[in-house]
């Protein structure tokens, strides 16, 4: 169960599916999917699915619910892959990689889990 704190309306540049990581869109106002371990993630899409040109609810604080997508842990730092779901934060060497909080539960692939968010890079 998530417990979100901060909660900002933004336009959805894209379809933006729930508990999916944002970044901001090419306009202000507007976010879209984060879309890879380096994208400058913002928050937390909440429970409804948003299409283009939608108003869409992100918990920028707090501990919202989160699709994962792939194998995480408890205590795994976590960032974004192709589509805004949460994966395990794994730099290469030498590589920053932004991350988007830590895993509250242990899941697999579509699994809905909770991250406690705090935004930060980790470097390999």
């Amino acid at each position: 169960m998530g417990n979100p704190t901060l909660n900002k309306n933004y336009t959805a540049e894209a379809e933006v599916k729930k508990h999916r990581i944002v970044k901001f869109g090419a306009a202000d106002g507007q976010v879209i999917y984060a879309d890879s371990a380096t994208a400058k993630s913002v928050g937390v899409s909440m429970e409804l699915d948003s299409a283009t040109g939608d108003r869409v609810d992100i918990t920028r604080t707090g501990m919202p619910e989160i699709e994962y997508g792939g194998t995480v842990a408890a205590g795994d730092f976590l960032t974004s892959d192709a589509t805004g779901r949460a994966i395990v934060a794994a730099p290469a060497g030498g590589a920053n990689v932004r991350t988007i909080g830590i895993a509250e539960y242990a899941g697999v692939v579509g699994d809905i889990g909770a991250v406690a968010l705090g935004f930060g890079s980790l470097r390999g």
